[in-house]
């Protein structure tokens, strides 16, 4: 499918002459960069009423994630799940990687770890990237198969090799700990350093982490802000929270209180209930911002309702 260089016009004009590959990539296209769904939903839907399995199978995600509708979303994952078995069993590994996915989470066919294992490892052993990371992550943490940090490191290995980066922080990870192979911090590095050049916020986080605690490398706290930062702006909500933090104290950074105002805020808004009550705090007290009883109420409420008990014991302050 070598439409990679086409221009939108261009996938536009061979999606309405009726390419299935083209409508695909043009349903990704308004998926992922243009974020018109409607439009997304058609063209996918379109080049699955061709019979284009990677569309049936990102219209069964599609469903499941933004329409909440499971009936559908099944059935579309039923439909991709009949075409990858038939080119998975000719070989192709693609395809192979696919059904092992929808056999491990249960989608368009019965959850079954087995054979998700077996279609997994005949992907793998093509050398599938995507598939050999997904066997790192069944063996470290034993899901459907008995965990084995030594096989997981290996698979992982072999994905990170590839360039995976995923695979790249998570072999990081195993050296940084010592799980499945002796704890080695410059090892850790170079693999979290692979992962953060591509862009991998997990990798940037433990970076930050390793130059936050002077883990295998002279304690650095600008540079622990640094990495944050990268991991923050791709929201990372750990990160969001250790940066506001860092300048609400000054560490590695300028302190600046409107900055730690705004990753507290970014990191109360994904759920953080740590910041949820900074930022109850902040609006109770107009700690570094406009005091606001009432938003005040709402982050602490936001908190409570996740079981803190810090957000409910503030919570009575406003019984009164």
């Amino acid at each position: 499918m070598a439409l990679d260089n086409k221009s939108i016009e261009e996938l536009q004009k061979d999606a309405e002459l009726g390419d299935d590959n083209a409508q695909y990539s043009l349903g990704l296209i308004y998926r992922d960069v243009e974020k018109d769904y409607d439009k997304a939903f058609y063209w996918c839907e379109k080049a699955a009423e061709q019979g284009n399995a990677h569309a049936q199978f990102t219209l069964g995600r599609m469903y499941y994630r933004l329409k909440r509708d499971s009936e559908k979303g099944f059935e579309y994952y039923r439909q991709a799940f009949e075409l990858y078995k038939i080119n998975a069993e000719q070989g192709f590994a693609d395809a192979q990687k696919r059904l092992g996915e929808m056999y491990l989470f249960g989608r368009g066919v019965q959850k079954n770890c087995e054979k998700a294992k077996e279609w997994y490892e005949k992907a793998a052993e093509q050398g599938d990237a995507d598939a050999q990371n997904n066997l790192g992550l069944m063996y470290e943490a034993g899901n459907g198969v008995e965990q084995n940090y030594k096989k997981a490191k290996q698979w992982f290995k072999k994905a990170a090799e590839q360039g995976n980066s995923f695979a790249q922080w998570h072999l990081g990870f195993m050296y940084h700990v010592g799980d499945g192979t002796d704890q080695n911090y410059k090892k850790a590095k170079e693999w979290y350093e692979k992962a953060a050049e591509q862009g991998e916020s997990a990798a940037q986080s433990s970076l930050g982490e390793m130059y936050e605690n002077g883990e295998g490398v002279k304690r650095n706290l600008i540079k622990a802000s640094e990495w944050y930062a990268k991991a923050a702006e791709q929201g990372n909500v750990d990160c969001s929270w250790k940066l506001a933090e860092m300048y609400e104290y000054g560490e590695g950074v300028k302190r600046n209180d409107k900055k730690a105002f705004m990753w507290y805020e970014k990191a109360a808004e994904q759920g953080s209930i740590q910041a949820q009550n900074i930022l109850g705090y902040m609006y109770y007290y107009g700690d570094g911002v406009e005091q606001d009883y009432e938003k005040a109420k709402e982050w602490y409420q936001k908190a409570a309702e996740q079981g803190d008990s810090d957000a409910k014991e503030a919570l009575r302050k406003f019984e009164n």
